[in-house]
């Protein structure tokens, strides 16, 4: 039995189990607003929800794709015992979450969200050319028009900025100094690209994709600003292996069987950029012919 961990209405998981389906798989696909309760039967672990039910002994492999598992927990009156079955409670729960994740899987739950500042340090450890950055909470030593900024975090959206309006925090170049100082911020420097790439990992093969954003104005900075009246050209990209040999490095130290990573081709150097764990793939594997919902289906 597959055991998949996704959110209600994600479209990435809906199109591997067309596959699973058409493959015969059984799966259990459990959603983010799921509360499970673990149960015991016949000396077996069963973790029991409204929509599903499982023992954790007939999972064979695991795909964590968003989301993650949530359990109720006992409270008691008397606050001493509340505090002591909390924690008896917590380590359950972690026994669950460790002996799934022991299993055949695709991602964690529990290493989904890397380090961006870690992940650089490691590519660089690998061999991989990473663009210099530093962090600095002024402009003071910032190179104007040649320095870009981008988040230290994975989560490029800022949810409800105002009433119902969600931001997107994309790339962009520092084009004048700021008078004093502000939060700690991730300043790198800008490579000027021949295209971008985008990779997808998965147990050591890599599928990567050329994007030519540097031909349009609104996409020369970060492919993310779509331009859906004229999108970027995106085909099929072989990077050399050298450089997919060092990917596969990368991801073995970050402990990732599956993850998309940027990277920039500039004359005869790759730089990379990041990776993130539970990356898109779907457009690109679309684009290309990729076919990785497949893959994704046959490796579970």
């Amino acid at each position: 039995m597959i055991l998949i961990i996704s959110e209600n209405k994600e479209n990435t998981t809906n199109e591997v189990i067309k596959y699973l389906l058409a493959m015969n798989k059984k799966f259990i696909r459990v959603h983010e607003d799921e509360i499970f309760e673990i149960k015991t039967d016949q000396k077996r672990l069963f973790l029991v929800s409204e929509r599903n039910r499982f023992c954790i002994d007939d999972i064979n492999s695991v795909w964590y794709r968003t989301g993650g598992l949530t359990f109720r927990r006992l409270r008691y009156d008397n606050e001493s015992i509340n505090l002591n079955m909390n924690e008896y409670q917590h380590w359950l729960e972690d026994y669950v979450r460790k002996t799934l994740e022991s299993k055949r899987h695709i991602n964690k739950e529990s290493n989904s969200d890397v380090n961006k500042l870690l992940v650089l340090e490691k590519a660089k450890k690998v061999g991989l050319d990473v663009p210099d950055y530093f962090l600095a909470d002024n402009t003071d030593e910032v190179e104007l028009n040649k320095t870009i900024i981008k988040t230290i975090g994975g989560n490029p959206r800022a949810e409800n900025i105002t009433e119902n309006v969600t931001g997107m925090m994309y790339t962009s170049i520092v084009t004048e100094p700021q008078k004093g100082n502000f939060f700690i911020t991730f300043f790198q420097e800008k490579i000027e690209k021949d295209f971008e790439i985008r990779s997808f990992y998965l147990n050591g093969k890599v599928w990567s994709t050329a994007i030519f954003s540097q031909n349009d104005e609104r996409t020369k900075i970060d492919f993310r600003k779509y331009n859906h009246t004229k999108p970027n050209r995106n085909v099929p990209y072989n990077l050399p292996k050298s450089i997919e040999d060092k990917i596969h490095l990368l991801m073995l130290s970050l402990d990732l069987n599956s993850g998309s990573l940027d990277l920039i081709k500039s004359k005869d150097k790759f730089y990379f950029l990041e990776v993130n764990a539970i990356g898109q793939f779907l457009g690109h594997s679309v684009l290309c012919n990729y076919s990785l919902e497949k893959e994704i289906a046959d490796y579970l």
